[in-house]
């Protein structure tokens, strides 16, 4: 999974991380339909219609009920230059192709930080879970797991002081 690239970095290139941040995700695959939803709502989403990033997030809105991810899958939305028109900055058409193997937990056994590592969750998120803490600490063995309770998937935007602040008390103690 592309959002796992850190945790492979980390495992696989130590000499180059001094200290690890991820954001509600752990080691483990995620197949999921929600992906495939919100693709194809990005598909869908008639960008010569967008009149900005706060009308595109309502316009996905009856596709993409979650407010942070909204928020999320729009900051990939950049003005066509010159235009009034809006472009995904991405190639969503790759990325969706690419979906199966995204999905996967890229991570072997081996694979292991023995670094600073920080994992930030969100409480109301489904993205990790309680029984996934012994996966974390298997290729994070110092990981320190902090829960923003009142996030979802997207902590860095839903929760963003709180968010800050564990990032910042995690950097003071290296």
């Amino acid at each position: 999974m592309w959002w796992q690239s850190g945790m492979v970095l980390a495992t696989r290139h130590r000499e180059r991380v001094r200290s690890l941040v991820v954001v509600d995700i752990a080691p483990k695959n995620y197949l999921s339909h929600g992906h495939r939803a919100e693709f194809a709502a990005m598909h869908e989403l008639q960008l010569d219609e967008v009149q900005s990033r706060a009308d595109a997030e309502m316009k996905l809105e009856t596709r993409v009920p979650d407010w942070g991810m909204r928020k999320f899958l729009t900051t990939n939305l950049e003005r066509v230059e010159g235009e009034q028109g809006w472009r995904w900055s991405i190639n969503v058409a790759a990325i969706t192709r690419a979906l199966p193997t995204l999905e996967r937990n890229p991570l072997k056994l081996e694979d292991v930080y023995q670094g600073p590592a920080l994992f930030v969750t969100g409480g109301k998120s489904r993205y990790v879970g309680a029984g996934d803490v012994a996966a974390i600490h298997a290729h994070s063995p110092r990981a320190e797991i902090e829960i923003i309770s009142e996030s979802g998937h997207n902590p860095h935007m839903e929760a963003r002081s709180e968010f800050i602040t564990c990032v910042l008390k995690h950097a003071a103690q290296l």
